[in-house]
């Protein structure tokens, strides 16, 4: 019997994925919007505040959570983080 090597995931790197690149590139412009610093949006979602950073500049895999904390911190659909 052939044993076979697992074949490793192919995309674990947050920063290769388009959609997170998308959501990073939103929450930035909404946060801009409001005129709110990353230390206060951290603030407002009970995150921290190098999590907002590194979420930003598409550096992490974001929770479902976390995701919905940001929007309604932001007072925007989560849909809206999500599209173009």
């Amino acid at each position: 019997m052939k044993i076979r090597k697992p074949t490793p995931p192919k995309n674990t790197d947050p920063t290769q994925s388009k959609i997170i690149s998308i959501l990073a590139k939103n929450i930035k412009y909404y946060r801009n919007k409001q005129l709110i610093s990353q230390e206060y949006l951290a603030e407002l979602c009970e995150l921290h505040r190098n999590y907002i950073g590194q979420v930003e500049r598409a550096e992490c895999n974001i929770s479902i959570m976390n995701l919905e904390a940001i929007a309604r911190a932001l007072k925007v659909n989560l849909i809206d983080l999500l599209q173009k």
